[in-house]
């Protein structure tokens, strides 16, 4: 039995067990619990990096609930496994594109193909994500994680804006990893300082909060709200960069309480909560975390918590023209 057929069995057995009471939700919740009795007929979903982990629960999870689901995949074998196990659970319609973040034209081929079917976009999940690689760069020249992670995005969610549909959510995969750098300004593409994989790790989790924030501010008008998230500890694909020593370092977190591990169904839980709980409308902006709104907390550390770094209305805005400027591409609203 794969991954996903487990997760699906999973989701089936919780969902027969699931509480009413939304105020309840925390860290073991899952994405069905924080779906039930909501319902997304006529609704269109479209999660990035839909082919594995926590980005093909959240695509099971919505479309168990009616809405149609488009993945993108880099793999497109393990999307269409994917893509497979859902229709086989639900019968539910669900597609999938061919998309490389760290790669410009196949963004721009991806918004061309996504606009050309002249639907709207309900709720998008930018879920997909790469963690503590070795130094490199896409193919566009940008360092590896800001510019797959953060500048992929930023340039596929502001081509696709257009289809997104008003009354919306858009929601941005961030991390508590996000709590070991700001977005370093001075020396983004670490050109001038030693290239250290989780300082870049963190940068760019940063850089997906303040993309959630600047994003909201634009939309607003549209009555789009976006939010950004950490889904928690996952043991998922992300961490196939991850070395030995890393692997001792968790293991000591773990044994400290500092890191709690969540399955998958938990894992995808706060991203489906942003996207489509009623109790956050009004609040777009904020940083989740247990399907929740985190509180700040600035102490250094893996503890509980958003850094004001990330939060900061005045970064989102140099953010923001920081990225159209390494784009060479404006975008008004």
């Amino acid at each position: 039995m794969d991954k996903y057929t487990n997760s699906v069995q999973y989701g089936k057995a919780r969902n027969m067990c699931m509480s009413s009471d939304r105020s309840a939700f925390g860290k073991d919740t899952t994405a069905d619990e924080v779906l039930a009795g909501i319902d997304l007929s006529g609704k269109t979903a479209l999660v990035t990096g839909g082919s594995s982990g926590i980005g093909a629960e959240t695509a099971r999870a919505l479309a168990a609930k009616g809405a149609k689901v488009i993945i993108t995949a880099r793999d497109m074998a393990k999307a269409r496994n994917v893509v497979n196990g859902i229709r086989a659970a639900s019968g539910a319609e669900i597609a999938v594109e061919t998309l490389e973040l760290g790669n410009i034209d196949s963004i721009r081929t991806f918004a061309e193909r996504i606009l050309a079917r002249g639907e709207k976009i309900d709720l998008l999940i930018n879920n997909a994500g790469i963690m503590a690689c070795p130094q490199g760069q896409t193919d566009d020249g940008f360092e590896l994680q800001f510019g797959s992670n953060h500048l992929g995005h930023f340039l596929m969610t502001n081509l696709i804006a257009p289809a997104l549909a008003d009354v919306g959510r858009v929601v941005s995969l961030s991390s508590s990893a996000h709590r070991m750098s700001p977005v370093v300004f001075d020396d983004i593409q670490f050109e001038r300082r030693d290239y250290d994989k989780w300082a870049a790790y963190g940068q760019a989790k940063t850089a997906n909060a303040l993309f959630a924030l600047g994003l909201n501010r634009r939309l607003t008008g549209r009555a789009i709200e976006a939010f950004a998230v950490h889904p928690g500890a996952i043991h998922t694909d992300l961490q196939r960069h991850l070395t030995e020593d890393d692997a001792r370092l968790f293991a000591e977190l773990e044994k400290a309480y500092t890191i709690q591990w969540k399955t998958i169904p938990a894992g995808a839980a706060t991203s489906v909560y942003a996207a489509t709980a009623p109790e956050l409308a009004g609040k777009g902006g904020a940083f989740l975390a247990d399907c929740g709104i985190w509180p700040v907390n600035d102490a250094d550390g893996f503890g509980d918590g958003v850094r004001s770094w990330a939060i900061d209305a005045e970064a989102a805005e140099r953010l923001w023209h920081v990225s159209e400027e390494m784009l060479g591409q404006a975008f008004v609203y």
